[in-house]
């Protein structure tokens, strides 16, 4: 039987987990164990309680997954292994250093089965869009971006509690995309980049299989078979997502979107006569990370996994 392990030092840390939450994963073939860990425990690796309450909201999706033939911990580890060599290459990066599959599985564990290098950052910083008529776009100085097509708060049909509707696994993007595609006028498989809210690996790998870059249960090999990494065939969160980057509740990765498909994005190539950088599609460490020739790109918003939104972005 399937395991989820809820350590705390307090239960009240995490409302976010309610005890009718509790009895939905167990109903659902969990043994959950409740432990109060002691004051104290462990004093060199202290713990962050915010990490921890998010983590726990969150692992309920993340611990079932295994049980119905999902990816293995190795598989979504892979997603912040191409995030962090993202971020290598990106200058505004807050953890610009590569990992390894080995790295993520030997960090400490935060809530069983999320380790620590699978939560993303906790960072202080702002960041702003200006949205205005396809007309006036074409007049400004950088080249237009077009919004093809919008889904905003889409939800589950039980948004009170998502795990009475459907399996755990299922996201709002399952609905989400019904809406995303249709308005767009194009499928998964026209996407050149996708923008994926990574709170932590595994919600990156839930949303690719809801929005339909691949089928449910096939999101582990998807992820770890270079098609999200630079070079492959359709880059994820190319600034380095909340993993790496930043956290930004997912406006971040629509604003390195535009970047990539005004062809501009902020790395470490050399700058040319014009003042624009001059890409060189050289993905090692320190170089360049602006995909080669974007047309649309697609973001996935995550308010939790009961409710999302998201956009597909067009070049001009």
């Amino acid at each position: 039987m399937s395991e989820f392990r809820y350590v705390t030092d307090q239960l009240s840390v995490a409302p976010q987990i309610s005890l009718a939450d509790l009895a939905a994963a167990a109903a659902q073939g969990f043994r959950l164990v409740i432990n109060n860990r002691p004051d104290g425990e462990d004093p060199a690796q202290p713990t962050s309680a915010e990490v921890e309450a998010a983590a726990r909201a969150a692992g309920l999706d993340y611990a079932y997954i295994p049980v119905r033939g999902g990816p293995t911990p190795e598989q979504v580890a892979a997603v912040k292994v191409a995030h962090s060599e993202h971020a290598s290459n990106n200058p505004k990066a807050l953890y610009k250093k590569r990992v390894t599959v080995d790295d993520v599985l030997a960090s400490r564990m935060i809530c069983k089965p999320l380790h620590l290098l699978d939560c993303c950052t906790e960072s202080d910083n702002a960041t702003a869009l200006i949205v205005t008529s396809a007309a006036r776009a074409r007049d400004c100085r950088q080249h237009p971006v077009l919004i093809e097509s919008v889904v905003g708060r889409c939800s589950k049909p039980r948004t009170d509690n998502h795990f009475q509707h459907g399996p755990i696994t299922l996201t709002a993007g399952h609905y989400g995309r019904e809406i995303l595609w249709r308005n767009a006028g194009v499928l998964p498989e026209d996407i050149d980049i996708t923008g994926s809210y990574d709170a932590f690996t595994f919600t990156t790998l839930m949303q690719l299989e809801d929005y339909g870059f691949c089928r449910k249960g096939e999101g582990g090999d998807y992820v770890s078979n270079g098609t999200i990494r630079l070079g492959g065939k359709r880059p994820n969160n190319t600034s380095g997502g909340h993993l790496c980057e930043g956290y930004t509740h997912g406006i971040s990765m629509v604003i390195e979107n535009v970047r990539q498909l005004r062809h501009d994005v902020d790395d470490g190539c050399p700058m040319g006569p014009d003042g624009r950088r001059v890409h060189t599609h050289d993905y090692r460490e320190g170089g360049c990370r602006q995909v080669k020739d974007p047309q649309l790109t697609a973001n996935l918003g995550w308010h939790s996994p009961g409710t999302g939104s998201a956009m597909v972005l067009r070049r001009a």
